[in-house]
């Protein structure tokens, strides 16, 4: 298998989030071989496994809620509506943030939950550029 650059990687990952975080270009142009490690990483999360990609984005969306990471949170929910999470699915996990972190996690995700109204409260939205 022909090993693929940093660059090609950081295109790979921004099919699969439906958007590419410029810090990951940043990256690439800086160390390649981060970036590499990286997209081994990063693939298992974007791939279905046992889990269907969805569910570990969702996940990430929980984790990185309760680090209140606000950028973080605004990359796994463009990623998860571009996997096709629904409102729904997403409002659920809006409720595992709260009971288990609590308020300072949701409100890390006050500007994430505005991309899920503009992008209309559908499954597979085709959130724009970061």
């Amino acid at each position: 298998m022909e090993k693929q650059s940093g660059k090609e990687i950081v295109h790979s990952i921004g099919e699969k989030m439906g958007f590419t975080p410029h810090v990951l270009e940043t990256l690439a142009a800086i160390d390649d071989d981060f970036v590499k490690t990286y997209g081994r990483c990063d693939g298992r999360l974007l791939s279905d496994g046992v889990l269907p990609a969805k569910t570990k984005i969702l996940m990430a969306l929980a984790v990185v809620a309760s680090k209140q990471c606000e950028s973080c949170v605004m990359s796994q929910m463009r990623s998860a509506i571009h996997n096709g999470a629904t409102k729904e699915e997403i409002m659920e996990t809006m409720e595992v943030i709260s009971i288990t972190s609590g308020a300072p996690a949701v409100a890390a995700c006050r500007e994430a939950l505005k991309v899920l109204i503009l992008e209309g409260n559908t499954a597979g939205g085709n959130p724009q550029r970061d």
